[in-house]
């Protein structure tokens, strides 16, 4: 039997016990996996409404655009939604660095030989 939810047009994010969702931005033009955060649904709404990423911050207990400080905001080109609407993808073209050390992405180190190193 089909779930609504998972086949229909219907936006109707599962929320966790949190009310959050994982948010993944990827850049649009590389299809580089540039952060994870996560959003409810106030984040989803203004991220929508604005085209600019706006994310839920745990450490923080509050809404926090991307970019809000730093000015490195993540445009959206494009929100897609994962098939059981637990994750949102944002496709992004971003305006600086998207990680808060700097970097390009978040994702900037490998992991080796049980340790890690740098992409760069």
């Amino acid at each position: 039997m089909s779930n609504e939810r998972e086949i229909g047009l219907r936006l109707d994010p599962k929320y966790d016990a949190a009310g959050l969702v994982t948010a993944v931005a990827t850049d649009a033009a590389s299809g580089d996996v540039l952060m994870v955060a996560h959003m409810n649904a106030d984040a989803l709404k203004l991220t929508m409404e604005t085209g600019e990423a706006t994310f839920w911050s745990r450490s923080r207990g509050r809404l926090w655009k991307k970019g809000e400080t730093s000015g490195h905001v993540l445009k959206v080109v494009e929100a897609r939604i994962d098939c059981d609407q637990d994750a949102v993808w944002l496709k992004v073209e971003p305006q600086g660095p998207a990680c808060h050390t700097g970097a390009r992405s978040c994702f900037y180190r490998i992991i080796e030989d049980g340790g890690l190193v740098s992409e760069a």
